[in-house]
Parts: structure tokens; sequence; C-alpha cells
């Protein structure tokens, strides 16, 4: 095949998981730096990131690394319930229970038998569990007790949880707050820029034992590969290899635009095709004609009007239809907007991220924002929606998470919602509006939005609760109601219970007296301590 055509060794670009074309991006390394503290005792450790990214590659190369003390339990099917996945860690592990008592008491019994004997033993244990986000709640509590499982000095289990985004939707729910409190080290893996795509497509080739100046891949077909890709490796490597092979087929040495069209073709399948490009056509002389018509009817009707010189002009944005995204600027015209796509969609969900945050005033550096933010008062949250309802409802610019006709993942900066359309921002910071009919069918429901919570918040309180919170709210309602005694000073007690009531009614909320996250986002908005979303102007 096209391997012995360009002189390597072997397939340079099979999506086959192989440690020995692990592209050590500075991501990668940080990423893999996280699980190794994690085996050598840093407790809970969650890495994260999108289908393609290259987890599955790096908990391999973790393998390879691990300290010969070490042993450790992989599950990689998390669907199972609570005695079945306790089963799996035990024969994993070569832990002895009885067969007949398979229950959770029986199994967890026989669990911390093995482990308190492992370490008299000086040796290391490690719970490793793929695709962590298909886990039920039940089952992500479960694996919480067991961290309980440990000596005067030292935990006797070590869990790592490899999961797509959707896993830290599932441990940003109320119930699971204890277990994310102990996780002592996140990572998001994030796609590759463009400069890692370069060096990631050059780094397969040379490991499969081609020498660099024969690289078949110039730079402007790597941007190409880059920008349908979205930088996801997997994506990369599907691509790369039809590319190769039509070379092959074709008795050519470099890939050339018309090479790669048709490699993207292979991928993504070209029976839409013909289609598309009617529908385009279609579009556009819908389009002129209507122009057209407009042209005339002013010529029409423009002496009968012409004489009120103090009318406005009819001021018509044009929208192109032909693109996936409308681009249509909110405020002033954009006359050198780039493709709607590039100017609205971005690759990588940090970029996303870092946009949201220059847009809420939330200056940042490179890397992950919420990384930069984790010692403020800033919290990043991850969630789930359904309608549009519940965004309105948010009232607080998000980062949206699309999939795209060609089935990958990007992210739009939403910064207003109107009854029909939504604002969203580009990477240079212009607004531009999209029909909420054409955003609704790319949106999976993800919801990436970031708030300021009070000093001292851990999780919701009541009366009864004491602490740096309480004596905030007391604050903050006593500003309100522009008196100069607080109702409390840190203890919370039935007449800042009965304040909180009257807010919630007044609110929309159940008026239950207890100060969680939904209570705190609408007294933020209440107290202007959040950037809300902007009002859009409805056509």
């Amino acid at each position: 095949m096209y391997h012995q055509y360009f002189g390597l060794v072997e397939p340079a670009f099979s999506i086959a998981v192989n440690p020995r074309y692990l592209y050590m991006s500075d991501q990668h390394k940080e990423a893999l730096a996280h699980l190794l503290y994690g085996v050598r005792g840093g407790g809970f450790v969650l890495l994260t990131g999108e289908v393609g990214t290259g987890k599955t590659t790096i908990i391999r190369s973790l393998l390879e690394q691990l300290p010969d003390n070490t042993d450790i339990a992989m599950v990689f099917n998390p669907m199972a319930n609570v005695p079945e996945m306790l089963g799996m860690i035990c024969d994993e592990l070569g832990v002895k229970y009885v067969a007949d008592e398979h229950t959770v008491k029986s199994l967890t019994d026989a669990l911390h038998l093995y482990l308190l004997e492992n370490h008299r033993q000086g040796r290391s244990t490690v719970l490793l569990i793929d695709e962590a986000q298909l886990l039920s709640a039940d089952a992500l509590e479960q694996i919480r007790l067991l961290t309980n499982l440990e000596t005067d000095t030292k935990k006797l289990l070590q869990i790592i949880l490899v999961g797509q985004p959707e896993l830290n939707t599932l441990l940003s729910q109320p119930r699971l707050r204890q277990l994310a409190q102990r996780i002592t080290a996140r990572f998001h893996l994030s796609p590759l820029t463009l400069a890692e795509t370069e060096a990631y497509i050059a780094h397969r080739l040379q490991v499969a034992g081609l020498a660099e100046e024969r690289n078949p891949f110039p730079r402007a077909i790597v941007k190409k590969i880059h920008r349908f890709s979205g930088g996801i490796p997997r994506r990369i490597n599907i691509l790369c290899e039809r590319a190769l092979v039509g070379l092959y087929g074709h008795n050519k040495q470099r890939v050339d635009n018309a090479t790669y069209r048709l490699a993207r073709r292979e991928v993504v399948g070209g029976l839409d095709e013909p289609a598309k490009d009617l529908r385009n056509w279609l579009v556009w002389g819908l389009g002129v004609a209507l122009v057209v018509v407009i042209g005339l009817l002013l010529w029409v009707l423009w002496p009968v009007a012409g004489d009120k010189s103090t009318s406005k002009p009819l001021e018509v944005s044009a929208v192109s239809s032909s693109s996936s995204v409308a681009s249509v600027a909110a405020n002033k015209p954009n006359n050198n907007a780039r493709p709607a796509q590039e100017a609205i969609y971005f690759a990588r969900l940090q970029e996303a991220q870092q946009a949201l945050y220059g847009h809420v005033g939330m200056a940042t550096g490179e890397g992950n924002p919420c990384w930069q933010t984790a010692a403020s008062d800033i919290q990043c949250e991850t969630r789930k929606f359904s309608t549009w309802s519940e965004l309105r409802d948010l009232n607080r610019p998000a980062v949206l998470t699309l999939n795209t006709p060609d089935k990958f993942t990007v992210y739009a900066v939403l910064v207003g919602l109107g009854q029909y359309r939504a604002a969203l921002i580009t990477s240079t910071g212009e607004h531009q509006l999209m029909p909420l009919t054409e955003l609704g069918q790319r949106w999976n429901g993800a919801v990436f939005y970031v708030w300021h919570k009070p000093p001292g918040y851990t999780g919701a309180i009541s009366q009864g609760d004491q602490g740096q919170t309480v004596h905030w709210l007391a604050q903050q309602f006593a500003q309100l109601d522009g008196q100069t005694r607080r109702l409390t000073n840190d203890r919370f007690n039935q007449a800042l219970t009965e304040r909180l009531k009257i807010f919630q009614r007044q609110a929309g909320l159940t008026a239950d007296g207890i100060l969680g996250q939904q209570t705190l986002l609408k007294l933020n908005e209440r107290l202007e301590i959040d950037t809300t979303l902007e009002p859009v102007q409805e056509p």
C-alpha cells in the first residue's frame, strides 16, 4: 500500500492506539504529568477532552511509565451497576472475594483488606476509569466512598477519572459536590493549534520512517487539514491517511488541492455535495431575484416618497444564505467580515473560554482560564440545557458547544439572546447575529459560563450555618435595604432566612431559605456583580 510507496516502515496515520506515535505537545506533557501525579499519591485526578484528542493514547503512555511498585485496575465499562463495577475492580487487582456474596459491602470489605495488605508491602494501588462520563451518579458516589479507605497518613487508593467534557457536567450536580471537592488536579485536553497540527503530522511521518525533506504535506494543505479537523488528532489521522492513499493512487509525491478535496470528500461522504451546490445556487438565485424586486418597488414608489426629505433611508442588512452561519453585524456593518464559520466558530474550547473571559472583563493570559482563576472567586460551570428559555433564565454570556454538518465539534460565544436571534462574538470581538432556528440545529445543549462566588462559598448554606458567606449575604441585604445594621454577623439566623425567602419570591424562585447556586446567580444579577446577556435588536 501507500507506506511502501513512500518508503515508510508502517502506515503513519493509523487510528490504532500506539504510544510510539504519541505527539507530546506542551498540553499533552502536562496531561501526562497530572496522571503521574495521581499515581504517586495525588488523590483524585480528572482528565477530560473531546473525542479523538488523545486521552487513550496518554493512558497507554502512562502504563509504560508506572513505577514498579504500582498495581493498577483499569475499568473500560463504566456503565455497569455498582456491584458489577466493584467486581471488575476486584478482578483487575486479583482481589479474592466470595462469588455468592456479590454485594457492595462484601466487595468493599474484600477490597479494603487487599489495599491494606498492598500498603504493608510498600505497594501503591491505582484505579483508572476511562469513559467516566458514562458513570451513573450512584457509581460516582461509590467511587468517592472508596477514597475513605486510608491509613493515618496515606490514601490507600489513588483514582484517575478520564472522560469527555460531559464528565464536568456530571460532577457539577449538587449531589456530587463532595466528590468534586476531593479532586486535587484537573486537566482538559484541548485540540491542537495550527503549529501543533503541523508538528504532529511531521512527527508521525518521522516515526514511520519518512525523511523530513520528503514530507508530502505543504503548509497550505496543513492549514486546510487543521481547519477541517478542528485540531482533533484522530480526524487529522483519518484525513491524512486518505490523502496519502490518494497520492499513491495517482502516482504523486505532494498533496495538492485536488488530492485534498478528494480525501476530504471520502472522509465526509460526497453524497450531499450535489444537493448542497444546487441549494446554494437556488438560494443565490432567489436572493438576486429579491434584490431586483425590491429595486423595482423602490423605483416605482420613489416619486411618492421622494419629497419627504426628513424620512430616513431603509437599512437592509445582507445575509449570506450560502454560508452555514448567518453573518449579520449587530450594531455596525462588517464589510470586511471573514467567512462566517471562521468568524463566529472557535475550533478550541479554550479559545472560546478566553473570548468569554475577555467579554466579561476577566483578563487572563494564555492557557486554561479556569486554572488561572481557580484561586479567585470566579467559578467555571458546565451545564446541559435543552431550551432557549433555560439560557434566558441563566442570563449569562456563555460558550455553546456546536456540532457542524461535518460532525465536528466547534464552539460559539453567546453574549446576547433575543426572541428570534442570538448575538455572538467573533475572535476579533465583533458582534454578529444568528437566527435561533439555525443556531439551535447545531447546539448540543452544552453550556459553559462563569460567575462570581461569595467569599468562603463551597456549597449551599441555610439556617444554622456560619462563616464568611453568611457575613457576605447579610451585608448585601443590608445594602439593598438601605440599612446600617446587618441582620446577623456570621450565623445564618431566622431573620436572614426570612429575608432570603422574600428575595427568592421576588426572583421567581422556590422560597426555601437556602442559599444555593440558583439563588446566588439571581442575587448577583440584582447586585450587578456578574455580566449578564445583552439585549438583541429584533427584526
